[in-house]
């Protein structure tokens, strides 16, 4: 009888399907206990530098400060009194001796209207050299920016002599036009960096749907580029405001700025360091409550469009 040859049986072992330990609801999870991180040195490093940067900054104007509040011969003690009876002895002479409220009406006038002025020559500038690009537009925008560079004394006995022939001398008129020309290419360059932000599909886009050029820049040009504006404004404005060299040499006591309010105190006899502190905390005081509340946008205005 033949034997039928027997099938060999697999000897791999099947996997065992194991199934999940039900867990105890009672059982607790194991805790890992993390240590806190090490503080770098250079974080540490850089925060005592940023702080010594800032006191050394903000020392003076903490000076200036404390001086206003002294008499005379307080403010010229040695060695410096740091505990006084402060007085206010010297923020009424300055508004009796000088009227400060003249000096001020001045820097708020020819700082807006020169910044409005400003604006008003830039803002169509920069809108044709962003959008309607030409071979030497990038030459033009660099020969502006180089008219910075040159110092302003040089071009101080012409301009006095125009302002003179005009009659302008002593005049806010003279010094609204030489802050907005001073101040001109910084605009342009300025407003030129955000309007190239702006997509030129959107502007072909109203031109297609049949917007003339002044609704173009009402309508869509200006409600993007607000930021843009309000930012160069704001920065000019500052300028304008801080600005001494023009008005110590177009103005006197009818159309001087507070930067003439400043310089007056500087006489023959000597420097009057309480009452010099306390005009000087008076005409900065407005700009740098000013600067305070708009620091966002005069941080985007000095970067000049860069950090998108």
């Amino acid at each position: 009888m033949e034997r039928l040859p027997m099938e060999r049986l697999p000897t791999e072992r099947l996997p065992i399907e194991r199934q999940p330990m039900a867990r105890n609801p009672l059982a607790r999870a194991p805790t890992t206990t993390r240590r806190p991180a090490p503080f770098p040195l250079a974080t540490a490093v850089r925060a005592v530098a940023a702080w010594a940067v800032a006191l050394l900054l903000f020392f003076p104007i903490a000076w200036l400060g404390l001086t206003a509040f002294k008499t005379e011969l307080q403010a010229v003690a040695v060695p410096p009194q740091w505990l006084f009876t402060p007085t206010l002895e010297n923020f009424h002479e300055v508004q009796a001796r000088s009227d400060y409220l003249l000096y001020a009406r001045n820097s708020v006038v020819t700082s807006v209207l020169s910044t409005v002025l400003g604006l008003l020559l830039a803002a169509p500038a920069a809108y044709a050299m962003a959008f309607f690009r030409g071979r030497w537009t990038r030459d033009i925008l660099m020969w502006m920016l180089s008219t910075k560079m040159m110092p302003a004394v040089g071009a101080l006995v012409p301009i006095y002599v125009l302002a003179q022939k005009s009659q302008l001398l002593d005049t806010q008129a003279a010094l609204i036009i030489v802050f907005a020309l001073s101040n001109l290419p910084i605009m342009v360059w300025m407003l030129y960096s955000h309007f190239r932000d702006i997509p030129p599909e959107i502007l072909e886009a109203a031109r297609m749907d049949g917007a003339t050029l002044w609704q173009e820049v009402r309508l869509v040009l200006l409600p993007l580029g607000m930021g843009g504006l309000a930012s160069t404004g704001l920065l000019c404005l500052v300028l304008s405001w801080n600005e001494a060299f023009w008005s110590l040499n177009l103005s006197a006591a009818k159309a001087g700025t507070l930067a003439t309010l400043i310089a007056s105190y500087s006489s023959p006899e000597g420097l009057f360091w309480a009452k010099l502190s306390a005009a000087s905390l008076m005409a900065i005081a407005p700009i740098v409550v000013f600067g305070w509340f708009s620091q966002k946008q005069l941080v985007q205005g000095l970067t000049f469009g860069a950090v998108k």
